[in-house]
């Protein structure tokens, strides 16, 4: 089918849309944008040719499988847990579907439905996942080719305030979700390190975060990310004995978490203090169980329910607590539980201001034995900065690819049915060649 002149249909209005709506409109490909909310939708097309905007309820599923009899495709940027719904609907509608969510339990269970209507579902094609699958396959490809093989593959990933715009206790602004942000924190990890499987409970992920160096002008920390067992198979490297797939925040960031985990800010509890616009000093009282509201009493019942490294480090984090407004007058915004009390706040003192831009790295790094012995450590790096006023790096890493897989899809160059990720080079090597030579974007190849 050619791409001109095909219509999909964009389910979503978050901050990686845009750039997907753009590689589309640009291809004259005819989207027609759908949001609960007409504004939302409408506000998405706005400088956009071949674009409509029209209000949709996913949970329709009568609207929806109207909707998706009038295109060709669907794309899904709304959260993970409604995208099981879109796939029934396109295959009652015998619809292509493009995700850049990992592929659930929920979604794997349509695969076989999907191969019977003859549709592919495309997933795991933005940032990570997506270019950090597309270069660990090109690499892993080549070595096995060749007859070598991977004993370690590290990869890991951070979205991140430029270094200039890291001016916070944690070195963080939130560009999205900060619930989202401080949850992933309590997720527990799986990952293979020296040929021995290794579990961190939710609670310590923070402490097991290690200095990673990229390159020496950045202060990265970096800590394993939920389950990389299974990638050993989805990557064909059971020779592996390490695989970490991980996130990057910078150095004094864990220090502050663990904090907050162990002082329990972290939890989604309900309290009924926190239901009302209290003082901070109040609330941070009363989630301590301190015996007053005062600084110093607060700062006592803190260190009773947390360890730090030493005196620098407690002081830089009580400062920081400080910073946030825990101890001080200000109200809070009651949103009934420690967390999303926690998080309206951090939203409000850790945003990206006006001219501020973000960071993304992503950095694999494979330890290679070849054929005859000689033993290798190559990387692949991408480090790509937003545009103050324009596309966040983020959004732009996220949303471009998912677009070009849009495209693929669309043309017929991804052409496997049921439900796929970017797992072999067939898929994988259209991408690398349109991300890089139409986009710019890359991951750079290096040997050490």
């Amino acid at each position: 089918m050619p791409v001109a002149g095909s219509k999909v249909l964009l389910l979503g209005s978050g901050f990686v849309t845009k750039p997907t709506v753009e590689v589309l409109s640009k291809a004259d490909v005819n989207v027609t944008v759908a949001c609960r909310t007409l504004e939302s939708a409408q506000k998405l097309c706005e400088g956009f040719k071949n674009t409509k905007a029209i209000s949709l309820d996913v949970t329709d599923d009568a609207a929806l499988d109207k909707a998706l009899e009038q295109v060709d495709l669907a794309i899904s940027l709304i959260p993970y847990t409604f995208h099981a719904n879109v796939i029934k609907s396109a295959i009652r509608t015998k619809k292509h579907v493009v995700t850049t969510s990992y592929v659930s339990p929920a979604m794997m269970e349509l695969d076989e439905e999907c191969k019977k209507a003859g549709i592919t579902v495309m997933n795991e094609i933005g940032l990570d996942p997506g270019i950090d699958h597309l270069y660990a396959v090109k690499t892993i490809s080549e070595v096995h080719a060749e007859g070598g093989k991977i004993t370690s593959f590290l990869s890991y990933c951070g979205g991140l305030p430029a270094p200039e715009c890291s001016n916070n206790p944690l070195g963080y602004k939130f560009s999205w979700s900060s619930r989202g942000v401080l949850l992933a924190l309590r997720n527990a990890a799986k990952f293979y390190k020296d040929g021995q499987e290794f579990s961190v409970a939710g609670p310590d992920l923070m402490a097991t975060a290690k200095p990673y160096f990229i390159y020496p002008g950045f202060a990265f920390v970096a800590y394993p990310n939920r389950d990389s067992c299974p990638y050993r198979e989805r990557y064909n490297i059971p020779e592996a004995q390490t695989v970490v797939r991980g996130t990057l925040r910078y150095q004094g960031f864990p220090e502050m978490i663990k904090v907050l985990v162990d002082i329990g800010f972290l939890s989604d509890e309900g309290r009924e203090y926190l239901n009302s616009p209290i003082a901070w000093k109040e609330a941070t009282k009363q989630i301590l169980g301190a015996t007053s509201s005062a600084e110093k009493d607060l700062e006592w019942a803190i260190a009773s329910k947390t360890a730090f490294a030493n005196n620098d480090d407690r002081d830089r984090i009580i400062s920081g607590l400080r910073w946030i407004g825990l101890f001080s007058d200000e109200q809070i915004t009651p949103r009934g539980n420690p967390l999303d009390t926690l998080c309206a706040t951090l939203e409000k003192k850790m945003q990206y201001e006006e001219g501020e831009r973000d960071l993304v790295m992503l950095q694999h790094k494979f330890e290679i034995e070849h054929k005859d012995g000689q033993k290798e450590t190559r990387t692949s790096t991408l480090c790509e900065y937003g545009v103050p006023g324009g596309y966040s790096a983020m959004a732009k890493t996220v949303g471009v690819p998912c677009g070009v897989a849009v495209k693929l899809v669309l043309d017929g160059t991804i052409n496997q049915k049921g439900v796929v990720a970017p797992m072999t080079m067939d898929i994988c090597a259209p991408l690398i060649k349109t991300l890089k030579e139409d986009y710019g974007i890359e991951m750079i190849e290096k040997t050490l």
